[in-house]
């Protein structure tokens, strides 16, 4: 059985690895049911858990970006690679997963969380400096990038309330094969793998318009 080890939220803390000075990737959970919403568009925040919030809305939030998911064990995998703790949150992910292939879910992929929530697989997460700077690995961004398992970015299809030990089922999962592990492969470094992404419906606009540009 897939299902969440926690949900976390976090809130703007100072960093010198963002042009905004501030970040809230460092996310911790939170106990308790957790409401989950449609955010407001591209530019505005909070995101689509309640108490979580966003710093740099130029590139993070809106409907695409509503909630982000990673597995347990990937995080699992890196701590054992890292020789440190990574408790749940740490990657910035608001919902730490058990028992779910999140690398290989499929873009359009759905996912009925507990009774209420269904939230629908779009995009993977693509590191950056403050992500990096968040970690303090050397060189981490190349590291996260060949490895390859970059967690899920969802939308929210029906809103509902989460809570840790909710189970997590596929309840839908679309006829093509691009999963988030080919969809990062193919925006962050194996540009011929780009054309298949036309095949997800579910792309994010945003997305599909690099895709297209990155084609010309």
């Amino acid at each position: 059985m897939a299902y969440l080890l926690s949900v976390n939220a976090g809130r703007p803390e100072p960093t010198e690895h963002s042009d905004m000075g501030v970040t809230s990737i460092g996310k911790r959970p939170v106990e308790g049911p957790v409401a989950i919403t449609v955010p407001g568009p591209r530019g505005t925040e909070p995101t689509g858990v309640e108490g979580d919030r966003v710093c740099d809305t130029r590139f993070h939030g809106g409907p695409d970006q509503a909630v982000y998911a990673y597995a347990r064990e990937d995080l699992d995998r890196w701590a054992a690679e890292l020789g440190r703790e990574l408790p749940g949150g740490v990657f910035g992910e608001n919902l730490t997963t058990a028992g779910l292939d999140v690398t290989g879910a499929r873009i359009g992929e759905r996912w009925l969380i507990g009774d209420e929530a269904v939230l629908e697989v779009c995009a993977p997460r693509i590191p950056c400096r403050t992500f990096a700077g968040w970690l303090g690995e050397r060189g981490w961004v190349k590291r996260f990038t060949d490895r390859a398992e970059p967690g899920a970015y969802l939308r929210v299809v029906q809103p509902g309330q989460v809570r840790a030990g909710d189970e997590v089922r596929v309840v839908f999962t679309p006829a093509h094969d691009v999963t988030v592990g080919l969809a990062f492969r193919a925006l962050t470094g194996e540009p011929d793998l780009l054309p298949s992404l036309l095949a997800a419906e579910a792309l994010p606009g945003r997305t599909r318009e690099t895709v297209l540009s990155r084609l010309q």
